[in-house]
């Protein structure tokens, strides 16, 4: 699903499922809360607290302060019905830019822009202009809209914030660039990092002739190569953090043998590291050669390392070796179509990791951690309290991206087998859990973003697994038997409430899954004994471990199960009908919240 193309529908879209949480809101209040948390903040809730407009807000529709990065941001929505239709007029687009002069002008200048206007903006205000002008933090403003806007006027706002006295800027983005704004959001690049200056290494004995620059004609891609140190390389983490990595298919592996390799190199000899290390490769939206203080820099937009996370994630943990150490870099400025179809933008940066990404070995989840769907589900189980990982990485550095928040956590590759299991041959799972990763199984695995279409089939999977623990001849078993119980289990928790009702008596173990694992205990006996029946006998009999890797086996179990052979069938009864029972009772304590 990954960069599929995007349109205005369903930008809209995503706006009524941000209603449906923050039903107060009107729809240019949507628009804006979608923008911050778009392309500046990650938590809804900190985005919705930012929003400000009102009747006597003098444009300002969202004021944030970001106190780690020491920035203030000004925001203005414009919400229009027609993608691209409206021209945005001159004067919304100055009298918003003139906003940079009046909050860092003096004070006669800040008296006249809080004259008339609304108290809780202006608080807003006072706090924003303190930073600015006593602790140094950059103001940038942001006009936002689905309209349009001249290449003109573009020019004449940045001339007007470049007469402000501080450190300020100002982007507009219209309709055409909102979409591909979405398309990253959708893509999981949601806030993105808006820019870095790569500093080419120069000096401490190492001479170089700065970049090699390569620009194609044909695909319109421009290409640099360089050297930086490991010290710049490891501030690049410490100012973007894990946002310069939403595009990398994994996330920090920790302690693997080719991060130790790295870190004995920076211990023992630094000074090889630029020829035993792979690099990093940069991918971006616009890059251009500046210079400051002296220092030659590469001056990257909306940058993501596609390649080299772990070695820019040992370089900083190891920073006071890192000084000594340089890195190969590689950025790709590679251009994005309007109207946010990215399909090229994606399927050639899925191909550079996929040829790059070769000292940690790629596998097909891995290619799949960044597909849409993925990122869906990401998004969907957060709600409910639930940490998905879908990028391969250490557990401690899953629980420090979330926060250190409480979660249960569930990797992807275990909801595919749940998946699976329930919905497909059982012995397809047995084959292998990267194969459901694959092309022709990926669709069929992960066809929604429903979080409870997963969640009752994952619980349903984790009790068959405690049902199975410490009975080495079940473990075989297990995905027949669940493949088993689901065919029971999917018509009571079809609907949503007794999906949700299943979930949190899975969560809390209460005792209506007492009665569900007596059930599946007797589904255990009966395969046991299926298995028995049909193994075979002497040196012909198949083994427990092969017995079930047999294609269509659930079929002959079924057939098996309605036999009069089967002695587990009554027992199985009595439990799924208590377990049905108490499946229906909807006490207060059982009621989903």
């Amino acid at each position: 699903m990954a960069g599929l193309r995007v349109d205005e529908k369903d930008l809209r879209r995503e706006l009524t499922d941000f209603e449906e949480r923050y039903p107060k809101l009107a729809d240019d209040q949507l628009f804006v809360l979608w923008f911050l948390r778009a392309f500046v903040i990650e938590d809804d809730d900190q985005a919705a607290n930012a929003l400000v407009g009102g009747p006597r807000d003098k444009g300002v529709d969202a004021v944030l302060i970001d106190e780690r990065a020491k920035v203030v941001f000004l925001v203005q929505g414009k919400y229009r019905q027609d993608l691209n239709g409206k021209t945005e007029s001159r004067g919304d687009v100055l009298g918003f830019a003139q906003l940079a002069c009046q909050l860092l002008g003096v004070e006669e200048d800040f008296a006249g822009l809080t004259k008339d206007l609304d108290p809780a903006v202006c608080q807003q205000l006072r706090g924003a202009r303190e930073r600015l002008k006593k602790r140094g933090y950059q103001l940038r403003l942001y006009y936002v809209t689905l309209g349009r806007c001249s290449e003109a006027l573009r020019n004449e706002a940045n001339r007007v914030v470049r007469r402000a006295d501080g450190t300020a800027s100002i982007e507009i983005y219209d309709g055409a660039q909102i979409l591909l704004l979405f398309a990253d959001y959708l893509d999981g690049v949601a806030p993105p990092v808006p820019s870095l200056d790569l500093e080419i290494e120069a000096g401490r004995g190492v001479h170089t002739s700065g970049a090699l620059q390569r620009y194609d004609g044909k695909t319109q891609i421009e290409s640099w190569i360089f050297s930086m140190s490991g010290a710049t390389v490891a501030r690049l983490y410490e100012h973007a953090g894990d946002r310069l990595f939403a595009r990398n298919v994994r996330g920090f592996l920790g302690n693997t043998e080719i991060n130790r390799g790295m870190e004995n190199t920076l211990e023992r000899e630094p000074e090889h590291f630029w020829y035993y290390n792979n690099g990093i490769t940069i991918v971006c939206d616009k890059a251009e050669r500046v210079s400051s203080g002296g220092q030659d820099i590469l001056r990257v937009r909306n940058p993501q390392v596609i390649n080299g996370q772990q070695t820019t994630r040992t370089l900083h943990q190891r920073s006071g070796e890192g000084y000594k150490a340089s890195v190969l870099v590689r950025v790709i400025r590679i251009p994005r179509a309007s109207k946010g179809d990215g399909n090229h933008f994606e399927t050639l940066v899925s191909r550079i990791v996929a040829a790059t990404n070769w000292q940690n070995a790629i596998r097909p989840s891995d290619l799949m951690s960044n597909d849409r769907r993925q990122i869906e589900i990401e998004r969907e189980f957060r709600k409910l309290g639930y940490l998905y990982l879908r990028k391969r990485q250490t557990k401690y550095e899953a629980r420090r991206v979330a926060g250190g928040q409480r979660h249960f956590m569930i990797k992807k590759e275990e909801l595919a087998q749940a998946v699976a299991a329930c919905e497909l041959d059982p012995a397809i799972v047995r084959k292998g859990k990267e194969g459901l990763f694959e092309e022709q199984l990926y669709q069929s695995v992960f066809p929604t973003g429903d979080s409870y279409y997963y969640l009752s089939r994952y619980w349903l999977m984790r009790a068959v697994g405690s049902s199975a623990s410490g009975y080495p001849e079940r473990a075989y078993a297990k995905w027949l038997v669940l493949h088993f119980v689901w065919s029971h289990l999917e018509p009571l928790v079809r609907a949503r409430e007794s999906a949700e009702r299943f979930r949190r008596a899975s969560e809390r173990w209460l005792p209506l899954m007492n009665s569900l694992d007596r059930a599946i205990y007797a589904v255990f006996q009966g395969a046991m004994q299926f298995y028995r029946r049909k193994r075979g006998t002497g040196a012909t009999a198949i083994d427990v471990s092969t017995f079930f890797q047999r294609v269509k086996l659930h079929q002959q179990f079924e057939r098996f199960w309605q036999s009069t052979g089967n002695n587990s069938r009554s027992r199985f009864r009595r439990a799924w009908l208590r377990f049905e029972k108490q499946c229906k009772k909807t006490d207060k304590g059982n009621r989903p919240r």
